[in-house]
């Protein structure tokens, strides 16, 4: 099982996120919210950000810090979790703004239909700052206890 190390504790950092996304969803909004379970994008934590610290936390448990697998995975995460806060996010904002744009001048117009764009894309910091602490939690507790 060692031998699987480094996809087994990514894996479960990004199905024990998205569980508790989808538990902090239904709890918000008093309703089961399913599609959460298979949506990762947007929300509290960053599924996205657990899952490649997982990864990061992972080789630096079983390769040290001085380690290039390390390294290369800590440059991955940094490049997910940026692009969570910024590009995803400012994708998310475009699409509300389309979506105000198309309500506001077909309103009239049934017969013109226009699919509605996801908006919940990007992370605030503290999504993504959540995501690292539960990749650290669930990464420290696998290698540590599980695979040491």
């Amino acid at each position: 099982m060692k031998n699987y190390v480094y996809i087994v504790v990514p894996m479960l950092s990004l199905i024990s996120c998205q569980i508790l996304k989808f538990i902090i969803e239904s709890i918000k909004k008093k309703k089961f919210v399913w599609g959460r379970l298979f949506n990762g994008a947007g929300g509290m934590p960053s599924t996205h950000t657990s899952f490649c610290f997982a990864l990061t936390f992972t080789c630096l448990y079983q390769n040290g810090l001085d380690s290039p697998l390390f390294a290369i995975a800590l440059v991955f995460s940094m490049i997910v979790s940026y692009d969570a806060m910024g590009v995803r996010m400012e994708s998310g904002r475009q699409a509300e703004a389309i979506n105000d744009i198309v309500e506001n001048i077909f309103k009239n117009k049934p017969s013109i239909s226009i699919a509605h764009l996801k908006e919940e894309l990007g992370h605030h910091p503290e999504e993504v700052f959540v995501g690292i602490i539960f990749a650290f939690m669930i990464s420290t507790i696998c290698n540590l206890v599980i695979f040491k």
